[in-house]
């Protein structure tokens, strides 16, 4: 698969969620080992009015939504991965209006569980948040076809 085939899928998959819909979230990035998402600025995701700081939950839903991407980027067919367990540690607020990224990737996979880390940046490269992320692995077969049509453009 071409890394442009992974952030065709990624972006189909990521516009069926309401919640990353809503945040704007868009695909920077992504091949077998990684992906990067990017959640843009905006006045809806102000989480303190008096500095303007980004709500902690948008960069959580950031982080989640990357670390069950990734899979899409890793596993050879698509498959939904649901979030078992997400640990988020927060180093420090995204500077007002400047876009957050986050890089995840895949770091051990067995036959039911996937295992990620991602962390939440902004372009001067310092952390604002990382996570580690544990996902269920429910199969191709639990996957409706309508769905992985959808996300694989019917390519499986």
């Amino acid at each position: 698969m071409t890394d442009r085939l992974r952030m065709d899928r990624v972006s189909r998959f990521i516009n069926t969620l309401n919640q990353a819909r809503e945040l704007g979230l868009t695909v920077s990035d992504a091949s077998e080992e990684h992906l990067v998402l990017c959640l843009p600025y905006s006045e809806k995701i102000i989480g303190n009015p008096d500095t303007r700081v980004i709500h902690g939950g948008a960069i959580t839903t950031l982080m989640d939504t990357t670390s069950g991407s990734v899979m899409i980027c890793a596993l050879p067919e698509f498959e939904l991965c649901p979030t078992l367990d997400l640990r988020v540690d927060y180093m420090r607020p995204a500077e007002p209006d400047k876009p957050v990224y986050a890089r995840a990737e895949v770091y051990r996979m067995t036959r039911h569980i996937i295992f990620t880390r991602c962390e939440a940046y902004q372009e001067e490269g310092e952390t604002v948040a990382q996570c580690v992320g544990t996902f269920m692995r429910i199969g191709k077969e639990s996957t409706p076809k309508a769905y992985r049509d959808l996300i694989t453009g019917g390519a499986e």
